[in-house]
């Protein structure tokens, strides 16, 4: 579980900062990380870094593909982890 834990820690704190670094590099006309990538590390678990990252540096907040996938990539996940996580029998 600890380890688990720490990959999602991991991805959610890259997503976060590759949206940052997207961000800085579009201000400055700069080679951009393709969008492709953006959504394939909120896939993998960084859904709620890249939400996060895109209010914090107000990104891709104009993009339909990011507005309604990174939402529903993390549903997807949410349900997905109450699906496989063993139930407690009150």
């Amino acid at each position: 579980m600890t380890v688990f834990l720490t990959y999602l820690a991991t991805v959610n704190g890259v997503a976060m900062a590759v949206c940052g670094w997207d961000k800085f590099c579009a201000i400055r006309h700069r080679w951009r990380v393709p969008e492709r990538t953006l959504l394939l590390l909120a896939a993998l678990g960084g859904s709620v870094g890249m939400l996060a990252g895109m209010i914090l540096f107000h990104h891709k907040v104009s993009k339909k593909k990011f507005i309604l996938g990174v939402p529903l990539i993390l549903t997807l996940q949410v349900a997905a982890a109450w699906v496989l996580t063993p139930k407690i029998n009150p």
